[in-house]
């Protein structure tokens, strides 16, 4: 049996991309179960009611991802 959950979007702060049936891959900042907000990348349906599967980052974490990603030469 599912858990029940709730959250909250906080703030949009990217769409990364839309797929061809309207989902958008989304970085967001999103309040889970009440607790504080933490950076959330994932799918998202464009009500925002409908989700995938997607990680969920602290400031830590971020940070540690936007230095590799700065060391990435594309």
């Amino acid at each position: 049996m599912a858990k029940e959950f709730s959250f909250e979007i906080m703030e949009e702060i990217a769409v990364l991309s839309e797929n061809a049936k309207g989902w958008k891959k989304e970085l967001n900042l999103v309040s889970w179960n009440g607790n504080p907000p933490k950076f959330d990348l994932r799918d998202w349906d464009s009500e925002h009611e409908k989700m995938g599967k997607g990680l969920t980052l602290s400031n830590e974490e971020v940070k540690g991802l936007k230095q590799a990603l700065a060391a990435i030469d594309i």
